[in-house]
């Protein structure tokens, strides 16, 4: 009886297809056998990971309340014509300089078409009282009706300026809801909304009627916070129990934004009225018999053709002052700036430092993965003797390093949710951290890369392990 032939042998058959299931199986369980040393291993990813979604939530937070903030005042296109002293140059002329006053507001609205709106602004320090109480606002100031429109202010209660209130010098004002609530009381003291409209405020000693109220500003954060206080009011009311909401609402009010503080501390009466009825503290101030102004403020059509603007404000500013610059502009650009460089900047170093947080991880993972290696060297052995090709080797070393840089990305991401409400508990911002998805998938993507590039090295180690010698290792 013959023999069969024996099977010829043939090098280029190709490998078997790799298990991926198997591959990942026996890498969760080489973890799961050491799960300190992997927990360890892990923390440095995990730490990293966190922190750069952090990093990322408390900037973006700032960078959100900031961009709030300059819409608030009225956004890129609004201009300040700030009066300053004469050059040094021209120190010479100083006494016919006129500084910024009320022809200019004509000439500007006249001869500049790139100009939209013109607003005048004549600003005095008073103090209003009314129902026992006294109040300093942080503005109190003239206007045209125009300056509602360009500060982004909105009228809740009552109306605005007339053009009878200005030509007749009317004694009325539209405050805002600081000067509400320390002169009749907040919502949160009183239980009730105060509108004090039609009711007399003394400024400065002098009767005025007060005949509108703005909305009460606020940020978006702020705005979430009070509607849940305001539930949680409404919930512990219900069920009778102490109401300890309120006054905490107040406190946060009074801590906002300084943007939203500032206008909710505005009191406006009209140019006109200002003039005729506080000439004199005008006049102490500086403003002499020529109706100087305090500021004026200017919009622009486009944001895109400031330069050529602010040429035409300037070219008629020197016209009418006579070739004297003693005056300045101010834009909204420059803080616009300030908010890029800052974010910039921010995310710079913060990244800088979580990098080397995940790099500091990436180390520790190629350290225990080469240590697992040095324990492992007669398994290695055996598997390669029994048909384990190098491949299968190089791609169950590298798997078990993504799977432990994957778990602590996941576990990193868990983190980051705890550390970014810790960050909004004690944050010296009332711009309340904000998590983002791209931040999320970077700080993962970057520890998966870092498992990998951890993970290579050992990789190729034990792959190369001639088996021989690895299963006389003892």
């Amino acid at each position: 009886m013959s023999r069969p032939d024996p099977v010829p042998r043939n090098d280029s058959i190709a490998p078997a297809p790799l298990n991926l299931g198997v591959t990942l199986a026996v890498g969760f369980r080489e973890i799961w056998a050491h799960k300190f040393r992997s927990l360890l291993t892990m923390l440095g990813i995990i730490l990293g990971v966190a922190s750069l979604v952090a990093m990322s939530a408390l900037v973006k937070g700032i960078e959100r309340g900031a961009r709030e903030a300059l819409i608030a005042v009225g956004g890129l296109k609004k201009v300040r014509v700030e009066p300053q002293e004469v050059p040094v140059d021209q120190r010479h002329l100083a006494d016919q300089a006129v500084g910024v006053n009320l022809n200019d507001v004509e000439a500007i609205r006249q001869g500049a078409p790139l100009i939209a709106k013109v607003s005048p602004y004549m600003t005095i320090r008073g103090v209003l009282s009314a129902n026992g109480r006294r109040y300093r606002p942080f503005i109190l100031t003239g206007v045209w009706p125009v300056a509602l429109e360009m500060n982004e202010h909105e009228i809740q209660y009552g109306r605005g300026f007339t053009e009878l209130d200005e030509e007749n010098a009317r004694n009325v004002c539209i405050i805002g809801t600081a000067a509400r609530d320390a002169l009749w009381g907040s919502p949160e003291e009183v239980g009730r909304e105060i509108i004090p409209v039609g009711r007399t405020v003394y400024i400065n000693h002098v009767p005025f009627t007060i005949v509108g109220m703005f909305k009460h500003y606020e940020s978006e954060q702020e705005r979430r916070q009070r509607e849940l206080e305001a539930k949680l009011a409404a919930k512990a009311a219900a069920e009778g129990k102490t109401n300890t909401v309120r006054r905490g609402s107040r406190r946060r009010r009074r801590g906002s934004n300084f943007v939203f503080w500032l206008k909710n501390s505005t009191v406006y009466i009209p140019l006109n009225t200002m003039w005729m009825k506080f000439r004199g503290e005008l006049e102490a101030a500086g403003v002499t018999s020529v109706p100087r102004l305090s500021v004026l403020e200017v919009e622009v059509r486009s944001v895109e053709r400031l330069p050529e603007a602010l040429q035409q404000v300037r070219n008629i500013l020197m016209a009418t002052h006579k070739g004297i610059e003693d005056f300045t502009f101010r834009t909204q650009e420059d803080w616009a700036e300030g908010i890029e460089q800052f974010v910039r900047n921010a995310r710079l170093s913060g990244g800088l430092i979580a990098g080397i947080a995940l790099v500091v991880g990436g180390i520790g993972i190629m350290n225990i993965m080469l240590a697992s290696i040095s324990e492992r060297i007669r398994e290695i052995g055996i598997r390669k003797s029994v048909g384990a090709t190098t491949r299968d080797i190089f791609v169950q070393i590298l798997t078990e390093s993504v799977v432990l840089a994957v778990l602590g990305g996941l576990i990193g991401l868990g983190v980051s949710f705890l550390l970014v409400r810790l960050i909004g508990s004690f944050s010296p911002t009332d711009n309340a951290p904000v998590i983002t998805a791209g931040a999320m998938a970077l700080a993962f993507g970057f520890s998966v890369a870092v498992g990998i590039l951890a993970g290579i090295f050992p990789a190729i180690k034990a792959a190369r392990l001639d088996p021989i010698q690895a299963l006389r290792y003892e």
